[in-house]
């Protein structure tokens, strides 16, 4: 009875971990043609975000949607927290691009459209649709199963494991920000507390130097 209790526990945990874990996020927006839209995403360190997103040709005259042109090209470029370049890759009007963030902090994700031989009409905008996943949410758990040859208990402890590590990457990233926050009010603080007696240092200086020349 304990080990069954224990089995239903460390299920429920994972249940659990699954909710609080493994981050999706999905979106959509419109751009112009040959135009440019950036976001931001905050990743913790060594954690793999691969994201799927796919076009459509948006006819505001006619508000409807239509596929998006066969030479129609989006091109994507990311950038670390230091701006340095992490990928720039150019995709046709759907595709798939993947990356591992080698440090934490907020990440610059650019999309954009690249011209095509079609010109869009007059009032069109292309919607671009596009799905984030974070971590073991990119993985295929049923391909490693049959591949390894896993048991859905051995499957489960496998998915809890990775899952705890997301989560303290998750953890490791909260405790970064907050560190960097306290350097920051503390600096703050600082200029706050020196910046009246330099402008007092300063004054008198003015008032003496006055004072001794007139």
């Amino acid at each position: 009875m304990a080990s069954v209790r224990r089995m239903k526990s460390c299920v429920l945990t994972v249940l659990l971990l699954e909710v609080l874990s493994g981050v999706v996020s999905s979106l959509y927006f419109h751009i112009g043609e040959a135009e440019t839209k950036c976001f931001i995403e905050e990743i913790p360190d060594e954690t793999t975000i691969t994201a799927n997103f796919w076009t459509q040709l948006r006819d505001n005259q006619r508000d409807e949607h239509l596929p998006a042109p066969p030479d129609l090209g989006i091109s994507v470029v990311v950038k670390d927290p230091d701006d340095k370049l992490v990928l720039s890759q150019r995709y046709g009007s759907e595709g798939r691009f993947k990356f591992t963030s080698p440090k934490p902090g907020r990440y610059q994700i650019c999309l954009q459209s690249s011209s095509s031989q079609r010109p869009l009409s007059a009032g069109g905008m292309l919607t671009v649709h596009l799905d984030i996943r974070v971590d073991e949410r990119t993985k295929n758990y049923s391909e490693i199963a049959a591949k390894e040859h896993l048991s859905e208990l051995q499957l489960r402890v496998r998915q809890l494991a990775e899952q705890v590590q997301q989560i303290q990457r998750q953890q490791d990233y909260q405790r970064f920000r907050e560190k960097h926050f306290r350097e920051v009010s503390h600096n703050t603080n600082m200029w706050i507390f020196w910046w009246p007696i330099v402008r007092s240092l300063y004054v008198a200086a003015i008032v003496t130097w006055c004072t001794k020349f007139w």
